[in-house]
């Protein structure tokens, strides 16, 4: 498109940022409708305003200001998403069963990056690159129909679900009524909930400079050739997809075992976030791309595990308002993509090295595990 339309790299990354514009003004205002009204419709509409936004893009290229506009309107549909699925999981999902639900729900994001990976460049070799963005927005419209027929708000509202399915679910799970109103002031004066957003922000700061710029580290640190840096990019990717269910499998199997909500939380976390940081203190000294990008991996990895950490604390700690709490947390944790990418682009102007960026994130990933084993909880507080 870039080539095509004649932008340059500042319209380049003008118009990848339009994106977080969007993004991170819509997730509080889809979480707290999703709490209220139901998540059904919430995300229903979110997935079909960035399905519209994905198919209008080609046309929209074609001026510069129009494109951003679609750009943003595009992040302003994903911004409700997460919302919406943390308030329908903490109305579907048994407390049992909560960790690999969400981890299966959410490792989506893994799977459709690999996908996505190995599927563009050939499209986009027959058919030219407006066709990724028609046959993705024509996916996401076949989805909302889909989703219409058959999904709830919650299983109390679903005609698929049994007397003894209900039964099994309502034994399990907490009262989670709509919302009629949001406590907003013991919401963010509950410590509990700073440990989520600390988590969330740490974590995702490692995730995005990790995945948004191993392309480059591979390429002008280790010398990969262009050419071959995508099959490395699908590695990691591909690793936390697997690590995100297994993850939510063994902290299930761990609850099942007496361990309490708070322990496994905290375990979770620990693990994930040690293994986000220790890699990176030994990436500086490698000078091979194989071993490199098995360190970047079993870093990458530890924001999948930590999908049974902090990514389904909200449910433990809110459920009735685990919508409003998730688009708070994640409204933070989009400050990474916005901040972070662009603070690693000034250190390796400055350094013209990789190893800052890495220690720097390492220490981030200990800062979020300290005030997340500070805070953190896995009782009910709202």
């Amino acid at each position: 498109m870039a080539r095509d339309r004649g932008y340059d790299p500042t319209a380049q990354g003008l118009v990848l940022s339009a994106f977080f514009w969007g993004y991170v003004i819509s997730q509080l205002l889809g979480g707290w409708m999703a709490d209220r009204f139901g998540g059904k419709r919430v995300l229903a509409l979110g997935v079909a305003t960035w399905s519209a936004a994905t198919c209008l893009t080609p046309p929209a290229s074609a001026s510069f200001t129009l494109l951003l506009l679609v750009r943003a309107l595009l992040g302003i549909g994903e911004g409700v998403n997460f919302p919406a699925i943390h308030s329908l999981a903490a109305r579907w999902t048994r407390t049992s069963e909560r960790a690999r639900a969400l981890a299966l729900n959410l490792s989506g994001i893994h799977l459709g990056s690999v996908l996505a990976l190995l599927s563009t460049p050939p499209l986009i070799i027959a058919m030219g690159w407006p066709a990724v963005f028609y046959i993705s927005g024509a996916l996401g419209m076949l989805w909302v129909i889909a989703w219409k027929l058959k999904a709830a708000n919650s299983p109390e509202d679903s005609g698929a679900v049994t007397a003894p399915e209900l039964a099994l679910i309502l034994a399990d799970r907490p009262e989670v009524a709509r919302a009629e109103s949001i406590p907003w002031r013991r919401i963010f004066g509950e410590k509990a909930v700073w440990a989520i957003i600390l988590a969330h922000v740490c974590n995702n700061w490692g995730l995005y400079i990790l995945l948004l710029w191993l392309p480059t580290y591979l390429n002008r640190t280790l010398g990969v050739p262009m050419a071959r840096v995508g099959n490395y990019a699908v590695i990691p990717w591909l690793a936390t997809f697997i690590a995100s269910n297994l993850g939510g499998w063994a902290c299930d199997w761990l609850l099942a075992r007496g361990l309490s909500v708070t322990a496994l939380r905290k375990l979770m976390q620990t693990v994930a976030f040690t293994l986000g940081a220790l890699p990176l203190f030994v990436l500086p000294g490698i000078s091979s791309a194989g071993v490199a990008i098995v360190l970047v991996t079993i870093s990458a990895m530890s924001s999948a595990l930590a999908f049974s950490g902090f990514g389904v604390n909200h449910l433990d700690v809110g459920p009735r308002y685990s919508g409003v709490l998730m688009g708070i947390s994640n409204t933070a944790a989009t400050v990474p993509g916005i901040v972070g990418v662009a603070v690693t682009g000034l250190i390796l102007q400055a350094t013209g090295s990789f190893a800052t960026v890495f220690y720097l994130t390492a220490a981030i990933y200990l800062i979020g595990l300290f005030g997340y084993l500070l805070w953190g909880t896995g009782e009910l507080k709202l």
